[in-house]
């Protein structure tokens, strides 16, 4: 049995997990959920989108780490990165490390997100779902 694609899938995880959890502590910790629900008005969205998208950024990111139901989360979360390219880095450029970031990072992470989706939880996650990778 080819283990590669398991652990590839729990690198991903991993790595996907981290930034999501990252970011999601950067809106609680330095942006503040008040100032990030603000951030969310002034983008013409209801504030309590701000609390909620960093919500779901905290939890989705542990669960990944975690590895519980990852590829389902990993899918959950893309509309988090759509809004993040449609609403804030779209209208910006290509490259992140333009004024206001471009959208070339949340696309790759869309990307990485959909990957995860199709190669499954990996190894060493706590709910450990069949796909055809993991019969590999």
């Amino acid at each position: 049995m080819n283990t590669s694609p398991a652990y590839a899938a729990t690198l991903l995880r991993i790595a996907l997990g981290t930034m999501y959890l990252a970011h999601g502590l950067l809106k609680l910790l330095v942006f503040t959920p008040e100032g990030t629900a603000g951030f969310f008005s002034s983008l013409g969205l209801p504030g309590f989108f701000g609390p909620v998208t960093m919500a779901l950024e905290i939890a989705g990111g542990v669960a990944l780490i975690l590895g519980v139901y990852a590829r389902w989360v990993a899918v959950v979360l893309i509309p988090v990165l759509l809004g993040a390219v449609i609403l804030v880095h779209g209208a910006n450029g290509w490259g992140f490390g333009n004024q206001g970031g471009g959208w070339e990072y949340p696309v790759f992470l869309i990307a990485a997100s959909v990957v995860q989706f199709l190669l499954g939880d990996g190894r060493y996650a706590v709910t450990q779902q069949k796909t055809e990778s993991s019969a590999v």
